[in-house]
């Protein structure tokens, strides 16, 4: 096939293909559990998906043990999985014993594989009404329809072309979760007969405490599981339960796409450039830049998929200045930096010669060559803060003004034989005035304390939060602010914060209740307006009952 080159017509929609199913990277042996009781209509397929799950594990490193014996639901015998497949259950399969150590066995790090009728198990537990996203409503019948993979990233759905067709029963939920989960593909409601959902959701993963979840509807049909594209799709998303395929699973909405599929508002400048085909570029030749010349952006987020072949080399241009014609980091832009090898200021996240990543954080969180990596650069003022598969691995200020983070965009394709692709380059612009802060960033207080929480923007927590305490942010003014809102969990008796201006007795800008999460790494944002009238530095007092409120992730003030 001829490669497309930027200002050509991009190639058409791909649907995945059949044929045999790639093994995907390899990481240590692991064990997964493939619980498939019924406790209403039973499913002839169980029988076809456990034997598939098997011959998946048996091509990529995991050793199945099936159970349709709930007894298996203890704290000491699910320590030893690294993931648990509720293989298309149904009704109340659990006891009220079983329950809590599956609750204790996620938060604490486990993972969860539902699929099909998983969504038709345990309304009444509303733990797992959390942990798989949302329940079934009732379904249309067997019938061909159209998939839109609306991620093209994660393991279960890099394989796929934007549209995939298949056959199946195809659910309704009581409730859309876009707003909880993170979406990987929805159905096309005009190409079946039987939806009626509007935006439907139909594959999807979420973070619940520690671990991590990922369903899919598909799966009624014996014959799915023999499909090669459904069963890639499936161990994607058993390797992502397990830990071993990351990703960015935090919901999003509000992001405008910049490219995916099509190059308009692009500019090559420079050498090289990029192939266009099936909603991917790929970088070829010499050195150069694809930069989106139809705008500049000042405060935003920014996400964008990529991969490296192998030991490769490319970076995304932020800070673009007008005055120059954009080509690396030499023009005067900024580059966060793709390269397995370099030095460590030159390396994967690191903000080219100016900070290294944390190469902790980042080597626990990328996915090796030839696998789909994500980021989000949030570029706010003169501070961007670089997430790679929705964990921070750094947070840098620009201090050289003769520079700017703010300005124009970028795509560096560094020279021959430094082949990376890029999918899904979206963005949201922010309030230019806002300000968002690490809630543990407080620098005077009473009571409270930084708390570890490895799901937490930059891992940590304002925590310990009871009735009386409070925390000042010296850094943080609230003089013109109109508006606040913080990430907060509870697993406790949830309550109220107050924002203040000044001193903890200082005047009351607005109050905020905070609602009982569901769990201390179980994240939710709350906000409310402000009056407008503070004139000192931001401070929060804290009240409630009798015992542990809540923790706060971050905060923003806006206006």
């Amino acid at each position: 096939m001829r490669r497309m080159i930027i200002g050509l017509a991009a190639a058409a929609l791909l649907t995945a293909a059949a044929g045999a199913v790639p093994a995907q990277a390899a990481g240590p042996a692991y064990q997964v559990l493939v619980f498939s009781k019924t406790a209403g209509y039973r499913h002839a397929s169980i029988a076809n998906g456990l034997q598939a799950i098997r011959d998946l594990g048996a091509a990529n490193n995991f050793t199945v043990t099936a159970t349709e014996d709930a007894a298996a639901f203890t704290t000491g015998n699910l320590a030893q999985f690294e993931a648990v497949v509720f293989l298309n259950t149904t009704g109340d399969v659990l006891n009220a014993t079983q329950q809590t150590a599956f609750e204790s066995y996620i938060n604490g790090g486990g993972g969860y594989v539902g699929t099909h009728s998983a969504a038709d198990t345990e309304y009444n537990w509303p733990f797992y009404g959390q942990l798989v996203g949302a329940w079934l409503d009732y379904h249309a019948s067997i019938t061909q329809a159209n998939i839109t993979a609306e991620d093209r990233a994660h393991a279960a759905t890099a394989h796929l072309g934007k549209t995939w067709t298949r056959t199946d029963e195809w659910y309704n939920y009581l409730t859309n979760p876009r707003s909880s989960v993170y979406v990987l593909a929805s159905l096309d409601e005009s190409s079946f007969s039987g939806g009626n959902m509007g935006d439907h959701p139909i594959a999807w993963c979420k973070t619940v405490g520690n671990g991590r979840s990922f369903y899919t509807g598909g799966g009624h049909t014996a014959a799915s599981f023999g499909e090669s594209g459904f069963r890639t799709h499936l161990l994607g998303g058993i390797r992502y339960a397990a830990g071993f395929a990351k990703h960015d699973c935090r919901p999003e909405n509000g992001y405008t796409t910049l490219y995916n599929g099509s190059t308009m508002g692009w500019s090559q400048a420079g050498g090289g450039g990029f192939t266009n085909s099936h909603a991917t570029l790929k970088s070829y030749g010499e050195f150069g830049t694809l930069w989106y010349s139809a705008r500049q952006f000042e405060d935003y987020s920014l996400k964008l998929d990529w991969m490296m072949d192998g030991d490769d080399n490319s970076g995304v241009m932020i800070g673009y200045p007008t005055t120059s014609t954009p080509g690396s980091h030499n023009s005067g832009a900024f580059e966060i930096q793709i390269d397995a090898t370099d030095a460590a200021d030159r390396t994967t996240g690191a903000v080219y010669r100016r900070k290294a990543a944390d190469t902790a954080a980042r080597d626990a969180a990328l996915n090796p060559p030839g696998s789909w990596n994500t980021y989000e650069l949030l570029v706010q003022g003169e501070r961007v803060q670089v997430f790679l598969n929705g964990v921070k691995i750094n947070d840098y200020t620009n201090t050289d003004a003769s520079r700017t983070l703010r300005g124009y965009i970028g795509l560096q394709n560094h020279g021959v034989g430094d082949d990376v692709s890029f999918r899904n380059v979206r963005i949201k612009e922010l309030d230019g005035d806002a300000l968002t802060v690490e809630g543990e960033s407080y620098t005077s207080s009473y009571g409270v304390q930084r708390v570890a929480k490895p799901t937490a923007s930059g891992g940590d927590t304002l925590g310990r939060v009871r009735n009386g305490y409070w925390a000042g942010y010296s850094h943080v003014s609230t003089v013109g602010r109109t508006g606040f809102s913080a990430v907060i969990s509870s697993g406790g008796l949830g309550g109220t914060i107050t924002i203040r201006s000044g001193s903890q007795t200082g005047p009351v800008l607005g109050t905020v209740q905070v609602p009982v999460t569901g769990g201390w790494e179980t994240f939710q944002t709350v906000s409310t307006t402000l009056n407008g009238n503070g004139t000192g530095p931001l401070i929060l007092t804290f009240s409630g009952g009798d015992g542990p409120l809540f923790n706060i992730d971050t905060l923003t003030v806006t206006g």
